[in-house]
């Protein structure tokens, strides 16, 4: 893929619509004859400024913004090089990146790269601040497969408010598996990114935030790309979805159309080994997942709705056929399982508590204190649980910076298909616990937290460093 990109901005016709998040009843369920026309923004592809094709410069700018999710209502918001949301980042694997962030709002931010494997120092979390007006300038090589990531704020206090007011982005990685696969491939046009958030707002038009609800901020709105539940306009092809859960709190069970099955092809980390034929999608915060839906079923002028639960996210509207000789492979990615036995190290993490009183292995997350300690390259088992009481009982999502992990096994019952690929978020039911095996590549200190955004902030998070 050329390094070069331009911005570009791919406007498509749309309907507004808005949707149900999973385990929430008062989402507004508008249908598709009640919303009038918008379209779904396409993020821009950043920049690469160095010409070396196994270097890149990249850079970002946290800002203040004005965005109109309503006609006539201006909302103030927060984006990367924009005012709502961010680009999309392409790097491959082996290049060196060099990233320039800048932060010019009046608060202090950070960046923490989502899923990347990169030493502590660089990952963006909590110790990483950049103060307004300055520039924060982490180099890394990118060492990992072809997946799906992403970027978004990590600063105590206030991680939960700038990802709720727009500061999150895409980052792609591609490698040689990713090249040589027949899949959808051309970025805007079959391969769209999707990032899902829910936001309630007030009538001026302004964000609603409330980080005082008891189990996070569940909007009353869904937005996909900072748009109201928009179109797509598609062709009657096939089309690859990186579909990434950057709400602060809400799951959404997406399905298309009625019961129309497609292919999830990667989760979290990159490839799945094959492609894993499925109806609906479960997807809790942090985590991302690759689908490719085959339009040509659909005839021209018919639209097609995503939906979570009962409720509109959004349309794809059909356009004219184009030829499609893409065949999905039967075969992805070679993915070498993790091997343990009897001297496996093995760590208990329990999460548990409701609103501001949450906690991990009974206690609050402590800057000051290193909760574990981790030996680089060495395996571990990880067993997760979810407490679950008479009186409150609720699923965590659950997620490791600096690392990609491999699904043990769920006391609930057998694995998923998709879920025996890389991850690095999981979501553990009520009362479960999940064992999930651990290997970190990278030194450093690390993050290990709910993606409940606010309950990371009420200190549902804990530090292990690796050495």
């Amino acid at each position: 893929m050329n390094k070069k990109h331009k911005y570009i901005y791919i406007l498509l016709s749309a309907i507004i619509a808005t949707a149900a998040i999973v385990g929430c009843s008062d989402i507004r369920n508008a249908t598709f004859e009640e919303t009038e026309t918008t379209v779904l923004p396409i993020p821009a592809l950043l920049e690469d400024s160095n010409s070396d094709p196994d270097v890149a410069d990249y850079e970002l700018t946290a800002q203040l913004g004005s965005s109109t999710f309503f006609e006539d209502k201006k909302t103030q918001t927060m984006g990367y090089n924009g005012n709502f949301l961010g680009p999309v980042m392409i790097v491959k694997r082996g290049e060196q990146v060099n990233m320039h962030v800048k932060n010019d709002l009046n608060e202090d931010t950070s960046v923490h790269w989502h899923g990347l494997k990169v030493s502590g120092d660089k990952d963006g979390g909590p110790h990483q601040i950049i103060k307004p007006g300055e520039i924060w300038e982490p180099s890394f090589v990118i060492n990992q497969p072809a997946a799906t990531l992403w970027f978004h704020p990590h600063v105590i206090g206030s991680t939960a408010s700038q990802v709720y007011y727009g500061l999150a982005g895409v980052m792609i990685v591609e490698d040689d598996v990713s090249a040589e696969l027949d899949l959808p491939k051309t970025y805007g046009v079959d391969d769209i990114p999707l990032i899902l958030q829910d936001r309630s707002f007030n009538s001026d038009g302004s964000f609603n935030y409330n980080s005082n609800m008891m189990d996070g901020a569940i909007g009353d709105t869904i937005i996909v790309n900072g748009a109201i539940a928009p179109t797509l306009e598609v062709s009657q092809a096939k089309m690859r979805f990186r579909i990434i859960n950057g709400a602060n709190a809400s799951n959404f069970n997406l399905t298309v159309d009625d019961g129309v099955q497609f292919y999830q092809i990667a989760s979290d980390g990159g490839f799945l080994e094959s492609p894993v034929l499925e109806k609906s999608l479960f997807i809790s915060p942090g985590e991302r997942a690759e689908i490719v839906v085959d339009f040509s079923r659909f005839e021209k002028g018919q639209t097609v709705a995503m939906k979570s639960g009962d409720s509109d996210v959004m349309y794809f509207r059909i356009a004219d056929s184009q030829k499609d000789d893409t065949i999905i492979p039967d075969e992805l990615a070679e993915i070498e399982r993790m091997k343990i036995d009897s001297s496996t190290p093995v760590k208990r993490i329990e999460l548990d508590g409701m609103g501001h009183m949450v906690a991990i292995n009974g206690r609050k997350f402590d800057m000051e204190r290193i909760d574990d300690v981790a030996e680089l390259g060495v395996i571990e088992v990880w067993e997760i649980t979810s407490a679950a009481s008479m009186m409150h009982s609720m699923g965590h999502p659950f997620h490791i910076h600096g690392v990609q992990f491999q699904i043990l096994s769920r006391s609930s019952g057998q694995l998923s298909s998709n879920e025996l690929g890389w991850k690095d978020t999981v979501f553990v039911a009520p009362g479960e616990t999940v064992k999930i095996m651990v290997k970190f590549e990278e030194k450093g200190i690390f993050m290990y937290h709910c993606h409940i955004l606010e309950h990371e902030e009420a200190g549902m998070m804990g530090q292990i460093r690796v050495e």
